[in-house]
């Protein structure tokens, strides 16, 4: 079905957002499978935080059907089909990457309660449980309030209105594929499940960026979508690993060790494949000089706060420092990515080291522009975990903006990881 016409057809008594288990990101389930092995009895706190408080989330989504949806997820589990793909497929060069014990735990997951309340105009949730449980939560949580939003908006416009929005916004995305194709060597990957505009949009512009880019799209990290098109599943890990961590530590010295014994175990975990790591939960600067010299053998780095281009520089100078060479290295950047940016990341640092993107919500949910007052564009919502065996998380990151975390306990982790002075920029999306 055309998609502007799915959009204002409803006439299912539940309209599911999230319709698979494997509507996530491939990092989740890599990351869960390692928890799973590692800190499995880990008992976690994660909570919805929307950054973008001028979006009153509360007075746009009906709470009813804001539970309808949470519940529906919690009736998923896997299918037959599903657990065949995660067994038998073949990820990043290796077969059985998810290992049998960790699927016949995942075969009989459902997952856990959720607890949602209004607070002025926005949702408290929160969601408590074991680790590997809770983490599954994040994705779908964030897909529905992302969705459901924009249903509000949509539920307003007319059926003509509605093809004209979808016709804009296809062309809108079309012209920056247009901008990116044709530059050789350039590497794209779809990072735009948690904060897309739509299932179906997602799904419609993973097509276009396969039928634009060709060989340049590398892949998606939504496992559902990789699984119906038959393309590649990409991802590795998130700040979630290091947060946990370091909130179990029992001291600063324990604290310190906390971001590297993540990526032992991680070694372990995957017989040193996915070597990716990403530095900034506690500032990259002082990651990497603290760094033991078997990280600087890894495939690349993972880019997501602060400046890219400082980010890239600082990682090129350590491959050097520590006898690596960078043009070997692979450098992904995945902050708040457009076509633009992307074109400028490339050009600056191609032939210094291997370039890839993760293209994120300014791919699948660009509808800037495209409504009245812009009641469309993407916003900042995100769902973190905030506590561990009652421990609360810190996330400090390269962008002070994206810090999280009590008072206290950020100024107890910027002096543990020595972190001075950080500028601050805009958190888009």
């Amino acid at each position: 079905m055309e998609i502007a016409t799915r959009v204002w057809n409803h006439r299912w008594k539940i309209d599911p957002i999230v319709r698979s288990l494997i509507d996530t990101d491939f990092y989740k389930l890599l990351m869960c499978q390692s928890v799973y092995h590692n800190r499995r009895d880990t008992q976690v706190t994660f909570s919805l935080i929307n950054r973008s408080s001028n979006v009153p989330l509360a007075k746009l989504i009906d709470e009813g059907e804001l539970r309808e949806q949470l519940d529906h997820i919690r009736s998923l589990s896997l299918t037959r089909g599903e657990s065949t793909w995660l067994r038998g497929n073949t990820f990043y060069g290796k077969r059985q990457m998810f290992r049998p014990d960790f699927m016949e735990w995942f075969e009989k997951l459902r997952l856990p309660p959720y607890f949602l309340e209004r607070v002025g105009d926005q949702y408290e949730l929160t969601f408590e449980g074991s680790w590997p449980e809770v983490m599954l939560w994040e994705i779908p949580a964030l897909a529905v309030l992302m969705e459901l939003r924009g249903r509000a908006v949509l539920n307003q416009m007319g059926k003509f209105e509605l093809q004209v929005l979808y016709a804009r916004a296809a062309t809108k995305l079309w012209e920056k594929i247009e901008r990116l194709r044709g530059q050789p060597g350039l590497k794209i990957a779809d990072f735009g499940t948690r904060r897309r505009h739509s299932f179906l949009w997602q799904d419609w512009c993973v097509q276009a960026m396969v039928e634009g880019l060709g060989e340049g799209f590398t892949g998606t990290s939504n496992c559902l979508i990789a699984k119906n098109r038959d393309l590649e599943a990409i991802g590795t890990n998130a700040h979630e690993l290091p947060m946990v961590y370091a909130a179990l530590a029992e001291d600063d010295a324990a604290l310190a060790r906390a971001p590297y014994d993540v990526l032992a175990d991680w070694h372990r975990e995957h017989e040193g494949n996915l070597r990716m790591i990403l530095p900034d939960t506690y500032g990259t600067e002082g990651f990497l000089r603290n760094a033991p010299d078997w990280l600087a053998g890894w495939t690349g780095i993972r880019i997501d706060s602060g400046d890219p281009e400082t980010g890239a520089e600082i990682a090129i100078r350590w491959w050097q420092e520590r006898g690596e060479d960078p043009r070997e290295k692979l450098v992904i950047f995945s902050d708040g990515l457009d076509e633009e940016k992307i074109l400028e990341l490339y050009h600056k640092f191609s032939g210094r080291v291997r370039v890839s993107f993760g293209w994120g919500t300014l791919l699948t949910n660009d509808f800037r522009g495209l409504t009245p007052d812009d009641r469309l564009a993407p916003f900042s919502l995100v769902c973190k975990a905030i506590s561990a065996n009652g421990r609360p998380t810190v996330k400090l990151s390269d962008n002070p903006n994206k810090a999280m975390g009590p008072a206290e306990e950020i100024a107890r982790y910027k002096r543990v990881f020595e972190v001075g002075e950080q500028e601050r920029h805009e958190v888009v999306v």
